[in-house]
């Protein structure tokens, strides 16, 4: 069977799980880490949310944008970005003065490369020689219910070198995984969300590797 190399995630994961650290831990435990497929669970995570990113190629003009566009609104004092959403796919575009552009709310590849060719497109029409380049998927999280409930407790005192359970601040146990490089919040209900993948395949295989970890957790 596979090892799956995991890093112990800080204190500050409760608020930000932010991308892991340097440092590396093996699991080599066979029981742990059978594979298992979608055949023998019938659970395949759904993706929830894709963040992902464009470069315009030009500066833009934020007042401009925000005064002619639809559904569009820059404040200034309380974020240095235009905010402007359209309802089919319905997404959320940031447009920074750079040029940037981040898309967020899709649920699916092909929508957030729809929607972000949908808002270069508002900016064309604005009269700016936008273009439409280095489009990339910087995000993507899935969520899942393996339909018991779980023992964090347990899970916790056995993988407490990567991962990260303090239920007085936040409910959920905090599982850092390096191979992928996938970042699991994992309740005592059965729900699981995954994040950190820039690909679909990503999510589906960590779901793979800790779907017999929580067996092994299930509260009787």
């Amino acid at each position: 069977p596979p090892s799956v190399s995991l890093s112990a995630p800080s204190l500050a994961d409760l608020q930000s799980v932010p991308t892991p650290g340097p440092s590396y831990f093996s699991l080599n435990s066979p029981a742990a880490f059978t594979p298992s497929t979608p055949m023998d669970h019938g659970i395949e995570p759904t993706i929830q949310n894709i963040v992902s990113t464009v470069n315009l190629g030009c500066r833009l003009d934020l007042k401009q944008i925000a005064l002619h566009a639809r559904n569009a609104e820059y404040n200034p004092k309380r974020f240095a970005a235009v905010i402007m959403r359209i309802r089919e796919p319905r997404t959320t575009a940031l447009l920074f003065n750079s040029g940037k552009m981040v898309c967020t709310g899709a649920k699916s590849e092909e929508e957030s490369r729809l929607a972000a060719r949908k808002y270069a497109r508002v900016v064309q029409k604005l009269g700016f020689p936008a273009k439409f380049t280095e489009f990339k998927i910087q995000n993507m999280v899935g969520s899942c219910d393996v339909k018991f409930p779980i023992r964090l407790e347990g899970l916790y005192a056995q993988h407490g070198q990567f991962s990260h359970y303090e239920p007085e601040l936040f409910p959920g146990l905090i599982y850092r995984m390096l191979r992928p490089k996938i970042v699991l919040l994992i309740f005592v209900s059965g729900k699981v969300v995954l994040t950190g993948a820039k690909d679909r395949n990503d999510i589906n295989a960590a779901f793979e590797c800790i779907y017999p970890i929580l067996k092994n957790f299930r509260k009787k």
